[in-house]
């Protein structure tokens, strides 16, 4: 029995060999440690079997070992089963059945990087840097993001509960969503603010994304636009080539957008602008917080380092990792972190995030200024944070809102309102004026 199940680890550790882990071009001692290390896994593997007081299918211990193996590495690194594998597709055609969150792990907590407009999450209030302590009353230490995410979706209709963690009031809070389809629009509100100014918001990196902002911008310039502020506050990436093919807009032919760096020498790469027409005539606004990751992280940055945009707002996530997904050969995969983004000027963004050129702090209105402040979450003592979770008898309930119809028959003056706003349009008017000066 050892034997068998030992050659059948070989096998599988070679199929996860090849174009990966490139073990022809280990050295000797390298390979004799992994098959060393092999053995032991195949020792406690058959002892598992054997021994266990209940009879395991071999096909679960492995997909079980796999889980550990990948979520091992970091928080990004997943094994995705067969159904979560077609789910992962499913994501990228902007529809989907959930709560609309995007999530991640980050200081050992599950994090909410940004809720996606008018969706449950959006409309219950639930804010970027919530940490998910619970969900259905199960405590969420030590639960792998791919769990979290089978957890949190289902049909459509059906209610979850999840309890946050609001660090910034220190709040427990708990949101009953009821599940729904997710239709996700990527350009949101475009028009002319004042004095010439447009706006577009940017949501995502879909694969309709570029298109639709193309459209955003001729949009503006058949109303007169003599500026531009591009909100990509709360958009959480998407699309790497999506991201990189809006950038281009900005950029001359030739310009750095984004660099890429891993192990192996085919995974560095330079991505540069092929644009020779200037799509995007105007002095630019990026407009960043805590909830702008990835793709709009990369974005941001290479306007930033090719002097091509004023960046304002507040520091942005810092998810800069690039996930390849592997395809393994019974239709699960392996969705793995193979490098990281560096911007233009060499600067890596994971983990640290995008600082802006004008840093304004979001001011709320006083009425909502302490559900909607947003702090930088630093590091923190999970251990008391879980504690502190299982001592709280009743989280404070929090009901949801219908506030898509109102943003929606408020939306210009809500922005006229928004003070990043306010300091984006400014700014554009001072570039207005030294132009001016330099005629």
């Amino acid at each position: 029995m050892r034997k068998k199940i030992f050659i059948a680890i070989i096998g599988i550790v070679g199929v996860l060999s090849i174009g990966t882990l490139a073990v022809s071009q280990m050295d000797r001692a390298v390979k004799d440690d992994l098959f060393t290390q092999i053995e032991l896994f195949s020792y406690a593997l058959t002892t598992v079997k054997t021994e266990y007081v209940d009879d395991v299918k071999p096909k679960d211990l492995i997909y079980g070992s796999l889980k550990g193996l990948l979520s091992s590495l970091d928080p990004h690194s997943q094994f995705l089963d067969p159904d979560e594998y077609k789910d992962l597709k499913t994501e990228t055609e902007g529809k989907f059945g959930g709560l609309g969150i995007e999530i991640t792990v980050k200081d050992g907590l599950l994090t909410i990087i940004t809720p996606i407009e008018d969706t449950p999450a959006w409309r219950a209030g639930v804010k970027s840097g919530d940490r998910i302590v619970k969900i259905e009353n199960v405590i969420t230490r030590d639960m792998t993001l791919n769990d979290a995410v089978k957890k949190l979706r289902g049909e459509p209709g059906t209610k979850v509960t999840i309890t946050v963690l609001r660090e910034s009031d220190s709040k427990i809070l708990e949101f009953t969503l009821t599940r729904e389809i997710i239709h996700i629009q990527d350009i949101k509100n475009t028009q002319i603010l004042k004095d010439n100014i447009g706006y577009i918001r940017l949501t995502e990196f879909r694969e309709d994304s570029y298109k639709e902002f193309h459209k955003a911008v001729e949009q503006l310039k058949t109303q007169g636009a003599e500026g531009l502020i591009l909100d990509l506050r709360n958009n959480p990436g998407g699309l790497l080539n999506v991201a990189i093919a809006i950038t281009e807009e900005f950029l001359p032919e030739g310009k750095t957008i984004v660099s890429t760096k891993g192990r192996r020498e085919s995974q560095n790469s330079i991505a540069l602008s092929t644009n020779k027409d200037h799509v995007v005539p105007w002095p630019t606004v990026v407009m960043i917080n805590q909830g702008s990751a990835s793709g709009s992280e990369i974005l941001a940055g290479a306007l930033k380092d090719n002097k091509r945009a004023v960046l304002l707002g507040t520091k942005s996530f810092g998810k800069g990792s690039v996930q390849s997904v592997i395809p393994m050969p019974d239709g699960s995969g392996l969705r793995l972190t193979t490098a990281k983004y560096f911007t233009p000027s060499g600067v890596s963004i994971h983990e640290k995030g995008i600082i802006p050129d004008v840093v304004i702090e979001r001011i709320y209105p006083k009425k909502d200024d302490e559900d909607a402040k947003k702090k930088d979450p630093n590091e923190k003592d999970v251990d008391s944070i879980f504690e502190n979770v299982e001592k709280t008898n009743k989280p404070a309930p929090v009901q949801e809102q219908d506030a898509a119809k109102k943003r929606a028959a408020e939306i210009h003056d809500e922005l006229l309102n928004d003070n990043q706003v306010q300091g984006a349009i400014n700014v554009l008017n001072g570039i207005k004026v030294y132009k001016k000066f330099e005629k």
